[in-house]
């Protein structure tokens, strides 16, 4: 196998990693959005912890999209 084949390949498996990520943001404001309309008062409650879900779920594609290029780029 010629070394950027094998690049293509580590680059397309390192962003396989955003689909998870896509899934999980999908599913932290789905949540979010049904608890909200089951009970409104708790929406001061429930923002601050959804952000922060929001913002570590989002961190993981950033470093597997970082990987991504890094292997592209670097090696």
């Amino acid at each position: 196998m010629e070394v950027a084949a094998a690049k293509l390949i580590g680059a397309g498996l390192a962003v396989v990693a955003l689909f998870g990520v896509g899934i999980g943001l999908g599913t932290i404001f789905s949540s979010f959005l049904s608890s909200v309309a089951r009970n409104p008062s708790a929406k001061a409650d429930l923002t601050g912890p959804m952000y922060i879900g929001a913002a570590l779920t989002e961190g993981i594609a950033l470093i597997a999209f970082a990987v991504a290029l890094i292997i592209l780029f670097v090696f």
